[in-house]
């Protein structure tokens, strides 16, 4: 009966350690995979920034097309000139 209990408290005890292990594989695996998610985040970021960058130098290259096109369309004039600047540098 003795030698009984002691196989089974062995069967506990090995229980519980393989119980902790598989914990600590869950939780090793669940910090990898927020690893993975944290890099592919930030690759994600840093992709949509560098979109966001460009379009707006599209956009104000096509501004500074446009001020200058405005200014040369007008007759040569401080006033105008200073005008469309004004105006151009509002919309930036």
């Amino acid at each position: 009966m003795q030698e009984g209990r002691e196989k089974a408290q062995e069967f506990v005890v090995q229980s519980q350690k393989r119980g902790e292990e598989l914990v600590e594989q869950a939780k090793q695996a669940a910090v990898e995979e927020g690893d993975r998610l944290v890099v592919a985040a930030r690759g994600r970021i840093d992709q949509e920034r560098n979109e966001a960058r460009e379009s707006l130098r599209n956009e104000v290259a096509v501004l500074a097309l446009s001020g200058a096109e405005q200014i040369l369309m007008r007759e040569v004039d401080a006033n105008a000139h200073r005008e469309v600047l004004d105006k151009l540098t509002a919309e930036i």
